[in-house]
Parts: structure tokens; sequence; C-alpha cells
């Protein structure tokens, strides 16, 4: 996904059935924390190798965080608990949407291979081009569509 993670996690947050006030905030920062890295990639690392290898978009990583936090949060700051799991919910739908044309580590740490659904071909000049190009961006603008819908009507489905 190239500019879907964002409005993935609107929706997501218009889907929910609590309406804690940080439940918005906790799922846009969730749905786009991972591509983060992308100023690692662009800056430090000069691109040298594709950014979902970095740990941000490990799956296991945000498992053993999600285990760690979630328990201390419902002894310790119950109140928090609804916007945590919508944060980690957020996580793991940026990875699930990034799993169609791009890919994740999902096996990791016991496969260091990218998992997709789709494979994107280079057939253009430029990747994003590629991207734009292929039908699998008819679903980035449907989750779009979906979160214009939402926001305009002031409604949930």
């Amino acid at each position: 996904m190239l500019t879907a993670h964002l409005p993935s996690g609107y929706v997501l947050a218009r889907l929910a059935p609590e309406g804690h006030r940080f439940l918005m905030p906790a799922a846009l920062l969730g749905a786009v924390l991972p591509d983060f890295d992308m100023l690692w990639f662009h800056f430090i690392d000069d691109g040298s190798i594709h950014h979902h290898l970095y740990w941000v978009h490990v799956p296991a990583f945000w498992a053993a965080v999600a285990a760690l936090t979630l328990p201390v949060l419902a002894f310790l700051a119950r109140a928090l608990l609804a916007p945590a799991l919508m944060f980690f919910a957020a996580l793991f739908l940026h990875m699930v949407l990034d799993t169609i044309g791009g890919g994740i580590l999902w096996a990791a740490p016991f496969d260091s291979g990218l998992y997709t659904l789709v494979e994107v071909p280079a057939a253009q000049a430029h990747w994003v081009l590629s991207f734009l190009l292929h039908w699998t961006f008819l679903l980035e603008l449907g989750v779009w569509a979906l979160a214009l819908y939402l926001w305009r009507t002031g409604r949930c489905i």
C-alpha cells in the first residue's frame, strides 16, 4: 500500500463499537507508525535494504510488545486498554495491507522471507508507477472511498 494506511486506521476506529476519545488517535498512529522507518530508509540507510525488513514491519516484534503491554494496562491503567488494543489492531492492519502487494516478514524470526499475496512486477520506469498502475491499487482506492464515505456521512456502515 502506498497511501491507504492512514485512511485504513480511520475506518478501523470508525467501525469500533466503543467511543473512547483516544481510539481515533491510537488508530491513526498505529496505522502509519511502521512507515516512519522511511525516514531511516531514505536519510540514513540510503535505501540499501527494503524498508519492510526493519523491525517496525516485523509482526513478531509487535506481538511481543502487545503481549507485554496489554496485560500491564489491564491491571494498572484499564482506561487505556481500548486505545492500546486499537493501536495494535491498526499496526497489524498496516502489515496485512502491506502483504497484499509488498511483503512482510510474517515468519520472522524463523524465516527471513517477505511474504506477499500478489507480486507487483516492475513494469514501469519507476516503482511507484508500477504500483499505481497495477490492479491492486484499486483496493487502495476502495479503502480511501470507504474512509471518505464514513467521514462524509458521519455514520458507520
